[in-house]
């Protein structure tokens, strides 16, 4: 089986030719066969796991991991360092999950850290694994990566041979093993008690919280779980082989080290790109994705997967760092670190009808706010984008909104409105011109003859 080719990012320009800094994630992305264990070998991998085993206790590769500054790369920006720290270290089952269920729209930087280089990640499982005293890690991937699944799957198998995983990992006195679960396709097991409950083999439904999965009760099968997305953990075999001090040198002051974000969209050159998390919405869009497409000009952007609000192509925006804070700071949220971006052809009423229309499908319906209120905002969005709007259906569509925020079990609720409310703070007029006109402001959508549309209505 060949590896899927991903084009190398380009560099972007300095004095003596040289990136300004080094490719961590995805810097063995050329390198022919990098999925197997024999080159990730060659290319210093399973080091850090080594190092952790017989070098450091559990508590000191937590301490390591706090010093380095990772923050969860899955949404919530958590310290990872601390979240490991909140498992109960008395003698107990208790797991270790990755969340690689990758299923935000815009989203696709852990499918290419799964396909093109599955042992980095294992080993940081391992280590986390180690780092709280557990004997089994899960995998939970999305149940359409049907190639990731099987590279990973090759990959555990490898290194289960070569006494990677198993017992008496190294020659040492730690066991652990790795199972990869595929999931059903189901957005919704993202969430991670969704996700929990999927693993154990039950509906996709989110819980409420507490417990949470760290706590007695709330993890797999009861026990404490400490879950991580695919690009956390790829970056601790990095910390323990270089040092904290080395990957917190990257970034900013509260968002340490690398990133891999995913550009999509109205863009020259979409793709995976991996920066410090100092780097600027104006780097990744216009020196490494190569500006808006088809020479027009930048309209909006989502900074963090179709769930953050929408960001206005001004100044002040693209010279915002990507971290969590700058990104806050603008009034959205870095999340996923998928990138979408919008030309100023963008009709944004059927932009933001197509973004309602997948949390619409994806809701898993366990709770009335969101299995309702969805079907509602869709038909408003509907009759708003085919021409028979009404001048009361913007106050209702944020009325219905707001009845779904804070109260659902989970964040899709939360997420569903998001792109009504932050699409409107920003284009309202182009919602007001839809109702007045009966179609589009800009795009194609603007030739069409409403008149003609609402008699064969």
């Amino acid at each position: 089986m060949s590896n899927q080719t991903y084009p190398p990012p380009p560099p972007l320009a300095t004095a003596d030719g040289k990136p300004p800094f080094p490719y961590v994630l995805l810097k063995h992305r050329e390198v022919p066969d990098m999925d197997k264990l024999a080159v990730y070998q060659e290319q210093g991998g399973y080091k850090g796991l080594e190092r952790a085993l017989k070098e450091l206790t559990p508590d000191q590769v937590i301490d390591l991991v706090k010093a380095s500054g990772l923050r969860g790369r899955g949404g919530a920006g958590f310290s990872t360092g601390m979240k490991w720290s909140f498992i109960p270290k008395a003698p107990m089952d208790k797991y270790v999950c990755c969340n690689a269920d990758e299923s935000e729209p815009g989203t696709f930087n852990n499918h290419e850290l799964l396909e093109n280089n599955p042992h980095q990640l294992l080993e940081g499982l391992l280590i986390a694994c180690y780092a709280i005293n557990c004997q089994l890690g899960f995998i939970y991937i999305r149940g359409e990566f049907a190639r990731g699944a099987r590279v990973l799957q090759r990959a555990v198998d490898e290194a289960r041979a070569a006494g990677l995983i198993g017992k008496g990992i190294l020659g040492t006195n730690f066991n652990c093993e790795i199972v990869v679960h595929r999931g059903a396709g189901a957005y919704i097991c993202g969430e991670e008690t969704a996700l929990l409950e999927s693993l154990e083999g039950k509906r996709g439904f989110p819980k409420l919280k507490p417990p949470f999965p760290a706590n007695p009760g709330g993890g797999v099968y009861g026990a404490p779980t400490v879950i991580n997305n695919a690009m956390t953990l790829s970056n601790v075999p990095h910390i323990l082989r270089e040092g904290p001090e080395w990957y917190a040198s990257f970034g900013t002051e509260k968002t340490k080290g690398f990133s891999v974000y995913s550009l999509s969209g109205h863009v020259e050159r979409p793709g995976n790109y991996e920066l410090p998390c100092n780097a600027t919405f104006r780097t990744l869009i216009n020196e490494l994705g190569g500006g808006v497409w088809k020479g027009r000009n930048l309209k909006c952007i989502i900074p963090g997967g179709s769930s953050m609000p929408i960001l206005p192509a001004s100044d002040e925006v693209l010279d915002t760092t990507m971290d969590f804070e700058g990104v806050a700071s603008r009034g959205s949220m870095l999340g996923s670190a998928g990138i979408i971006v919008f030309d100023d052809q963008t009709c944004m009423v059927g932009a933001v009808l197509r973004l309602v229309e997948f949390y619409k499908d994806e809701s898993c319906g366990k709770c009335t706010p969101c299995r309702e209120g969805t079907q509602w905002l869709v038909q408003i969005l509907h009759r708003l984008e085919h021409g028979h709007g009404r001048p009361e259906d913007l106050d209702l569509l944020l009325n219905v909104g707001s009845n779904i925020q804070g109260k659902s079990f989970c964040l899709l609720g939360d997420s569903a409105p998001v792109p009504i409310t932050s699409g409107m703070k920003l284009f309202r007029d182009e919602f007001e011109y839809h109702i007045r006109e009966g179609k589009c402001m800009v795009g194609p959508g603007a030739n069409r003859n409403p008149k003609r549309e609402l008699v064969m209505a």
